[in-house]
């Protein structure tokens, strides 16, 4: 496809443009034939083009209406690339009879918030493969005690496990950021560790454990629980939030 289209600074856009890197990619995903393959963003088909010729159907989101009559060429039938034109933060993935796997190279700006859309739908899903700025996908893969463990890190580790797969570095795309990117797969867990019922409440005591990071835990939690009701559920009220597990973060969650 021609490179002549000009990345947008307003959607984010980065293409790739190294075809070793585009097959490591492919590779990682592994699609089967049968496989219900999603992209998000997939501009310049870099990554489309591949994964379609391993699939027997494929869908994209594409947000940029400019790049959508590019993508129509690799199918003009649309029988085997289904386009949605509109915004992936407001596109429903629970609109499938059979789970989809999710791909992307997910713009900077809007990334954090397309995962946290999609861990609603995770029922829907089998598991997700994103290019993302490596600082994020170190910020989502921390185990707990690491110093990167936050927010982000125990909400999606709530709900899946993540792994992150390899660092990719500026070149590989035009034009080329001014940081290296990461791939990273997610696989929702086969047994939430939150309860449906519980996950507004997960989210809140979250939130409220790590408003400042360096802080004890009491320190943290004091307009939501005392030091005795932290230290009845066994955990130490002068830890600090990165120390935290999911399980303790759970029960925290279900003493509110």
């Amino acid at each position: 496809m021609s490179n002549a289209h000009r990345a947008r600074k307003r959607f984010g856009q980065n293409f790739l443009n190294n075809d070793q890197t585009i097959q490591r990619l492919v590779s990682a995903i592994s699609p089967q034939k049968a496989d219900r393959l999603l992209e998000i963003g997939p501009g310049l088909a870099a990554m489309t083009e591949p994964l379609m010729a391993r699939v027997e159907k494929m869908e994209v989101i594409e947000l940029d209406r400019d790049l959508i009559a590019g993508l129509t060429k690799f199918d003009p039938s649309g029988d085997r690339l289904i386009i949605h034109q509109g915004d992936a933060l407001k596109f429903d993935f629970s609109t499938t009879s059979s789970p989809r796997r999710v791909v992307g190279n997910l713009p900077y700006n809007i990334s954090t918030p397309i995962i946290f859309h999609l861990l609603d739908s995770l029922e829907h899903i089998v598991d997700m493969h994103f290019m993302l700025q490596k600082e994020v996908v170190d910020r989502i893969c921390a185990a707990p005690g690491e110093r990167h463990f936050g927010r982000l890190s125990a909400m999606v580790q709530s709900q899946c496990s993540a792994i992150s797969l390899f660092e990719i570095n500026p070149q590989n795309f035009t034009p080329a950021p001014k940081v290296i990117s990461a791939f990273m797969r997610l696989t929702p867990h086969a047994q939430p560790l939150v309860a449906q019922s519980l996950r507004p409440n997960f989210a809140k005591m979250v939130k409220c454990a790590f408003t400042q990071p360096r802080k004890t835990l009491a320190n943290n939690l004091k307009k939501t629980l005392d030091v005795t009701q932290i230290e009845a559920l066994g955990i130490d009220p002068t830890t600090r939030p990165q120390n935290l597990t999911i399980d303790n973060l759970v029960k925290l969650a279900e003493c509110l």
